[in-house]
């Protein structure tokens, strides 16, 4: 079985572990014996399980790595979580893969040591033949209204979007706010839940903001990167820097979610909460994938009234419907 195909299989199940056989008799035109066959050898090579039998039967993914570990926040060191927790379970990964989990994890262990006033912080890992899924978890006030406070923001979504432009802390002597920006760069998915608001990353660059109940205090950060990803760390940091530089020069903000639910982008506030800290970067680009259309005051404090003030700073607007370049395009002129 070539990798190619053997990834596929993984990937079918993981979707779905029901009618494998068929399905994949189907997909690839061979007899649903010779698909039974594949299986077989996965679940022999100890990869995928089964429950049931026969045409019932249901396929899934093994986890091959569990880590769960609940340390006392005081005195904790990120580097010894890495060594003594993570590191074991993924030292076969190819070396950029290793290299991606040690940063992420070390910088979000980081963070919940040094902000969240937690008792504890807890890190569990999930991995199968496809994936790995790693949990940091701690019980401080949340990192959302952490940053709203420290802020002033007016409401605690807004610091979803502060977080997303990167460059952010709350703790500017010790920390450059990076550590979340590239984390989220690096990763297949990258989630934030906190309070009643869940954010979400994926590796195609979509950003989503949903609303939860009231759940336990804390911050739950989850990242998920496939095993055999060809993602290095050195490519996503050159992305954001300069040409012939290593600062963090870039970056691409989801104007969607300065979009409040049941609002549209029209006011010259909210272009105004939009812009905010853009002039510490060199380049915004400003994606407008999920904004239907904007108002010529909001068009206009953006691309006009901010950039006439801050020349050194380029605004690139991507993704945009035609109701936004044409909105964009009138207050250019």
């Amino acid at each position: 079985m070539s990798p190619k195909l053997r990834r596929a299989i993984l990937a079918m199940i993981a979707q779905d572990g029901s009618n494998v056989a068929a399905r994949l008799a189907k997909r690839y035109r061979v007899s649903r014996q010779s698909a039974s066959a594949w299986l077989s050898g996965l679940k022999q090579e100890g990869v995928i399980g089964s429950i049931g039998v026969g045409r019932g039967v249901r396929y899934h993914l093994v986890t091959l790595a569990h880590v769960h570990q609940v340390y006392p926040r005081a005195g904790l060191r990120e580097d010894e979580v890495w060594r003594e927790a993570i590191a074991p379970a993924l030292h076969d990964l190819p070396p950029n893969v290793r290299d991606i989990w040690h940063y992420a994890i070390t910088e979000m262990v980081n963070n919940a040591i040094d902000h969240s006033v937690s008792e504890r912080v807890t890190v569990e890992l999930h991995r199968d033949a496809l994936n790995t899924t790693v949990y940091v978890v701690d019980e401080g006030e949340g990192i959302f209204v952490k940053i709203q406070r420290a802020l002033k923001l007016y409401d605690p979504r807004e610091a979803i979007l502060e977080l997303a432009k990167g460059k952010l802390t709350t703790d500017p002597a010790h920390h450059t706010g990076e550590g979340i920006f590239f984390s989220s760069k690096v990763m297949d998915a990258f989630d934030i839940i906190s309070g009643t608001l869940h954010f979400m990353h994926d590796e195609w660059g979509t950003d989503m903001l949903l609303e939860r109940p009231a759940n336990a205090p804390g911050t739950v950060v989850l990242m998920r990167l496939s095993n055999d990803s060809a993602r290095t760390l050195k490519d996503v940091f050159h992305e954001f820097a300069a040409p012939e530089e290593y600062t963090f020069s870039k970056t691409i903000v989801p104007v969607r979610l300065a979009q409040h639910e049941g609002e549209k982008l029209v006011s010259r506030s909210q272009a105004k909460r939009l812009t905010q800290r853009f002039e510490r970067f060199q380049t915004v680009v400003l994606d407008f994938a999920g904004v239907e259309e904007i108002g010529q005051g909001f068009a206009d404090e953006v691309f006009r009234v901010f950039q006439q003030a801050h020349p050194a700073t380029a605004l690139l607007p991507i993704h945009m419907t035609p109701a936004v370049e044409n909105m964009f395009k009138r207050v250019m002129k």
